[in-house]
């Protein structure tokens, strides 16, 4: 569920191109976008603790590090490192958010 979920922020871009629910999915995504370091830490969190399904768990943790950016530099010692990798990561942003919709629709099933 949290892939779902960190998917509609991170695809935010694309939302609107489909029919139908588009424009309600911008929506839904703009008020959870608000939420995004709380959903990208609760992600990750998940990732780590649950490895049993390892695609939904490193979804889940590329999702996580990419919405939690602004805050990964006050991490001590690898907080620069980390915030290099998931600006990376963020050019993806769009095609990995995605992926974490359709991994996480997957999961649900």
């Amino acid at each position: 569920m949290v892939n779902i979920l960190a998917g509609l922020i991170l695809a935010i871009g694309i939302l609107p191109a489909i029919p139908a629910l588009g424009k309600y999915l911008e929506k839904l995504s703009k008020w959870l976008g608000r939420f995004q370091t709380i959903i990208g830490i609760i992600a990750i969190i998940l990732a780590l603790i649950w490895w049993e399904d390892l695609l939904q768990s490193v979804v889940a943790l590329i999702a996580g590090l990419i919405l939690i950016t602004g805050i990964l530099p006050s991490i001590p010692a690898l907080g620069k490192h980390l915030e290099k990798l998931a600006k990376w990561l963020g050019g993806f942003q769009t095609i990995i958010g995605v992926i974490a919709i359709i991994v996480g629709i997957i999961g649900l099933l």
